[in-house]
């Protein structure tokens, strides 16, 4: 209808309504949302007001060769079915009857009906006046035909088919139903169940209203949302154009709830810890700098919540656990958003080897809670979460997979660099050959080789132990071998899904490392303003160098006692059902 009406309305152009895809004398019309084609040739006349997006559809000739051709509405187009949409809301009101309605009293969702009524045999009507449905949701599809009209209506838990006609409708119902209904509109509709001929399960309708009217056209409903940039601009068009999305999200609630109960089922109490923090602490990372006009002064989005939860165990807590948003100003990947969600727990008297017990259990629950049970496909590959779960040292992990022994270098780093670049630089590229050359340290060394080659390989659930103490600034010295920490990190699919330390709880230790580690950072930002000349070059570097400082209120505390504790974190389940991966960042 909007098509149609567009032709008479429109002053446009009439290249504002098709897209000639080729020259040749043979066309054909595609309408929006019809289920047929009338030609196989070559070209067509593609009539476009149903998406705001580009486009690519597939063509077959004779000879069955597909050739591909990009299709794209303008604005223009998206503006005029706007308008027409407009008219109808005016419409709408003229008759007396609200475009955006208060509510609707339903009985029913999509997919209750689909399980209640799955008796029905093709054909079939169920009459009775406890049969009398009401249902509401969204418009995906609709057809008509002369004294028929079959639509698709879509709420939270599925879909259903409307069935009406003309006879059965009150008054003009049918008439406004055709002229006035447009796909993505809003609708509830009341009315009894029946099986087609065809065998769909049909709400057979008596009535309906329109609940709210939608302005703006769906994407194309054979290639739905396929620009991935305004997918993640505009979450809530991808969940209407791909409803899949909306299971990742439901899935997400289920493992944080999940991850909820079995935190708690051993005892720890959820706390919340400031997201405004004088010190940006608990990780090396940029963060996002505000201002607190009261206070006159800089505040920091936390970019951990590490510090304030240990905190809570100098205060007396034994086992506390967060679930919180973190910031953090750095770049953006699919392994990376500035904005996203981790879970921090600690547990008094414990050491780690008490959080890889844990660590099974989270995800082994999550795992029962989403798929039910402990063997999951993951991009073709078998996923085995049984337990136990292997266990290796990440010196081990790389010997293993490089031939390269680390505990053979001693500390000479030259020729560590030496040895590590002869075994691995015929398989390294520029960047990761820069890496290993700037390495400061055996420890840097080692845990760089073990990201480079190991990680990427890690498919099965691993907990990798022991990292160097370099790179380990928050975690307690290894009990037995010197230059190490009572560190892990899991991995599965060649992903960190935690990292757990027996913490460091010497407040003079503490400090050192932490002094260190701003010594470090600072020296590196010195040396890279430095080497700036251009004001080009200076306005890269702010973008990419930050001043480091420390926390003194948490090396205070420390001070005060804090028990022996374990500790883990984990932000693997932001992964799922981000609802945007940055708003504001073009490309994001």
């Amino acid at each position: 209808m909007d098509a149609l009406k567009l032709w008479s309305l429109s002053s446009q152009p009439l290249k504002h309504l098709f897209r000639c895809t080729s020259s040749t004398t043979t066309t054909t019309l595609r309408r929006p949302y019809s289920n047929s084609y009338s030609s196989s040739s070559y070209s067509r006349v593609v009539l476009r007001c149903c998406s705001s997006t580009t486009t690519t559809t597939t063509t077959t000739n004779a000879g069955g060769r597909n050739r591909r051709v990009s299709t794209s509405s303008s604005t223009s187009d998206r503006d005029a079915v706007r308008a027409i949409r407009l008219k109808k809301v005016e419409e709408l009101r003229s008759k007396g009857l609200e475009p955006y309605a208060y509510g609707w009293e339903r009985t029913h969702t999509a997919n209750q009906l689909q399980d209640i009524y799955k008796h029905l045999a093709d054909g079939e009507e169920s009459k009775s006046e406890k049969d009398a449905v009401s249902v509401a949701g969204r418009i995906v599809a609709r057809r008509a035909f002369g004294k028929l009209a079959f639509l698709t209506l879509r709420d939270d838990s599925g879909t259903i088919q409307l069935y009406c006609e003309k006879e059965r409708l009150a008054n003009d119902q049918f008439d406004q139903l055709k002229a006035l209904v447009d796909i993505g509109d809003i609708v509830g509709v009341s009315g009894s169940i029946k099986r087609t001929e065809k065998g769909e399960l049909s709400v057979y309708v008596d009535s309906f209203a329109i609940l709210t009217k939608s302005l703006l056209p769906l994407p194309d409903k054979y290639h739905g949302l396929t620009d991935v940039d305004k997918r993640y601009r505009q979450r809530y068009v991808d969940m209407i154009a791909n409803p899949e999305v909306a299971d990742v999200f439901r899935k997400r609630a289920k493992i944080v709830s999940e991850i909820r109960r079995a935190v708690e089922s051993f005892g720890f109490i959820e706390v919340e810890t400031p997201v405004l923090q004088g010190a940006a602490g608990g990780a090396e990372a940029r963060p996002f700098v505000t201002y607190h006009n009261s206070l006159g002064r800089d505040l920091y989005l936390r970019i951990a919540t590490e510090l304030h939860l240990k905190r809570m165990l100098v205060g007396g807590f034994e086992k506390v656990y967060e679930i919180g948003r973190i910031f953090r100003n750095e770049g953006i990947s699919t392994r990376h958003n500035p904005e996203f969600t981790t879970i921090e727990m600690y547990e008094a008297y414990s050491d780690y080897e008490s959080m890889i017990n844990m660590a099974e259990e989270i995800v082994t629950r999550c795992a029962l809670a989403v798929h039910g049970n402990l063997t999951i496909d993951y991009q073709g590959v078998e996923i085995h979460l049984e337990r136990p779960w292997r266990r290796e040292t990440m010196h081990n992990l790389v010997k293993e997979s490089t031939g390269i022994d680390f505990d053979e270098m001693g500390n000479d780093l030259k020729v560590a660099k030496e040895v590590t670049l002869e075994n691995l630089g015929g398989d390294l590229d520029y960047k990761d050959k820069s890496s290993l050359e700037v390495c400061t340290s055996i420890g840097h060394l080692l845990n760089e080789v073990f990201e480079i080659v190991v990680e990427p390989k890690l498919l099965q659930p691993t907990f990798v132990l022991d990292y160097p103490i370099e790179i380990s600034p928050l975690a307690k010295p290894h009990r037995r071998i010197a230059g190490l920490t009572e560190r892990f990190e899991l991995f599965i699919c060649g992903r960190e899904l935690a990292n757990a330390f027996s913490e460091l709880t010497d407040p003079t230790d503490q400090r050192g490392r932490l002094e260190e580690q701003v010594r470090q950072h600072n020296e590196k930002r010195a040396a890279a303003i430095s080497k700036t000349e251009s004001a080009e070059d200076k306005g890269k570097l702010n973008d990419e160098s930050y001043e480091v400082t420390l926390d003194d209120d948490f090396l205070t505390a420390l001070e005060y006692g804090m028990p022996p504790a374990s500790g883990m974190a984990s932000h693997a389940f932001n992964k799922l059902g981000q609802y945007q991966r940055c708003n504001c960042v073009p490309g994001a």
